[in-house]
């Protein structure tokens, strides 16, 4: 009997779990550090979401002056302009040129142990087209960055 126990525990915690997950589709959850990484290199969205979130969490230790991250979404296309206007635009403007129409959307610039989240309309992504997802803190879009695709 106490080795049915295990199981049943078991079934009971996986059971309760997959409710949630399966309700919380139109969110993820992604993770930079202190070694200029995200912990993801891709992303899909649902088209049957109406919003998507995306929370970014800084698992380092280095303050934002540093080693900041952000998370930045763009058409692939347009990911170096976005990049190279953000360090234009410097750190007080997370390193992003106010109102670039390029920017779907984006966290703030954030620094070791914090997070931000950014949740936009997924009508704002067309099927068939190639997004990036990528940190605009100037030199790190060259290894923090993935690829975000529309699911059918």
């Amino acid at each position: 009997m106490k080795k049915y126990w295990k199981w049943i525990a078991v079934a009971c915690v996986s059971a309760a779990a997959v409710p949630a997950f399966a309700a919380d589709n139109c969110s993820v959850e992604i993770e930079s550090n202190d070694a200029m990484q995200f912990n993801q290199k891709a992303m899909t969205v649902p088209a049957s979401c109406k919003q998507f979130t995306v929370k970014l969490k800084h698992v380092g230790k280095m303050p934002k002056t540093a080693m900041g991250h952000n998370w930045v979404l763009a058409k692939t296309a347009d990911m170096q302009g976005v990049s190279t206007d953000g360090i234009a635009a410097g750190a007080d403007k997370d390193y992003l040129k106010p109102s670039d129409a390029r920017v779907i959307a984006h966290t703030r610039l954030i620094g070791g142990g914090e997070s931000d989240s950014v949740t936009f309309a997924v009508n704002k992504l067309k099927a068939g087209d190639d997004y990036s997802f990528f940190c605009s803190f100037p030199g790190h879009s060259g290894l923090m960055k993935g690829a975000l695709t529309l699911a059918k």
